[in-house]
C-alpha cells in the first residue's frame, strides 16, 4: 500500500503517514528499520505494509516507493 510520510523523528526513529484517504496511521521504530531507511521527510511517497483490522491498523515496514 502507498501512502505519505507526515512526520518523523530520526531521535525515535517513529512517525506517521498518512493513507491516500488523508488518515494518518502511527508506525514505530520496528517499522521503520525493517524497511532499511535512514531518514524520512516529509511528504516522501513511502510503501507500507498493515497488519491488523481497518479499525486499528499497525504499520509493519515502512520503505521508500519507487516507480
Amino acid at each position: 500500500m502507498q501512502a505519505t510520510a507526515y512526520t518523523y523523528d530520526p531521535n525515535t526513529r517513529d512517525g506517521s503517514v498518512l493513507l491516500d484517504d488523508g488518515t494518518p496511521v502511527p508506525f514505530d521504530a520496528a517499522a521503520f528499520d525493517a524497511g532499511g531507511l535512514r531518514l524520512l521527510r516529509p511528504g516522501q511517497r513511502v510503501r507500507i505494509e498493515l497488519e491488523g483490522t481497518k479499525d486499528s491498523p499497525r504499520i509493519t515496514l515502512v520503505t521508500l516507493q519507487t516507480f
